[in-house]
């Protein structure tokens, strides 16, 4: 089934993009939650009138997620784990121990925008990829240090 995309999708295209997904995909997710709509010759028109509008807020949307990256880009995080006697950290932080540090700075992320290649599982500073928007992805800095510290 061919369907125009009205947002971005993770993993099926771009805003404003025609694609061919699964009756059921469309049918059932993406046409309910508005994310898509589906591509006949009436629509294509709608979506030619409706995509200026959606072009300004997704400008505006990227000017927002810049900004909010700057400051991550400024601010350093730290979280504390416990050691063991050799030095090596109980279990690991993963990326929904990092987004609660971030959020208790004031930053608002949910966990599958931290993209850690694997669980960090030794004490040290880290650069962490954050993606605020599919366009705009930031490195963050991240201290992993001892609760004796």
């Amino acid at each position: 089934m061919k369907v125009i995309l009205r947002s971005d999708i993770t993993n099926v295209g771009r805003q404003g993009e025609v694609k061919e997904v699964s009756p059921g995909f469309a049918r059932n997710y993406l046409v309910p939650q508005n994310l898509a709509m589906e591509a006949t010759p009436a629509n294509l028109k709608i979506w030619e009138r409706e995509r200026v509008k959606l072009e300004k807020q997704r400008e505006e949307i990227i000017a927002a997620a810049k900004e909010i990256a700057s400051k991550i880009e400024a601010s350093e995080f730290s979280v504390k784990v416990k050691i063991g006697e050799n030095g090596k950290i109980f279990g690991s932080v993963t990326p929904a121990n990092i987004s609660k540090i971030f959020e208790e700075k004031g930053f608002k992320l949910n966990k599958r925008d931290i993209l850690l290649s694997e669980n960090i599982k030794e004490l040290g500073n880290y650069e962490v990829n954050v993606r605020l928007h599919p366009e705009v992805v930031v490195k963050a800095k991240l201290a992993v240090k001892s609760e004796k510290e």
